[in-house]
């Protein structure tokens, strides 16, 4: 797993400066009713300039988290895939995915971003 890290920190330090952030979460970490993805683990990172990705730690792919991440994809700045790939159904809401909410707040921490005190 530490291979990995160096390598994703190294990857994505790369593409887009100075990194911020990198962490680990699971549906155990997050809670199984927060959890909103298919996968049972993923990383978080805070890129420069607050670009928040979760990212599959078996294939490295990225999946954009906010609106500055998602255009610097599409721009071709920055690889990734749409997160709606690994969204998980909401059973509450059919037809809806479950929220990135707790998922955003915890990347958001990595960038130092305190949606309480901002």
């Amino acid at each position: 797993m530490m291979k990995k890290l160096v390598f994703v920190s190294l990857l994505l330090g790369a593409s887009a400066g100075a990194q911020a952030g990198i962490e680990t979460v699971s549906r155990f970490d997050i809670g199984k009713d927060n959890w909103p993805f298919t996968r049972e683990e993923v990383m978080l990172s805070c890129e420069k300039g607050n670009l928040l990705f979760a990212i599959n730690d078996g294939t490295l792919v990225q999946y954009p988290l906010n609106t500055a991440a998602e255009a610097k994809v599409k721009s071709g700045e920055m690889r990734g895939v749409p997160v709606a790939i690994i969204l998980a159904d909401d059973p509450a809401h059919p037809g809806s995915k479950k929220s990135l909410a707790p998922i955003i707040a915890r990347a958001e921490k990595l960038c130092g971003i305190n949606k309480a005190t901002d």
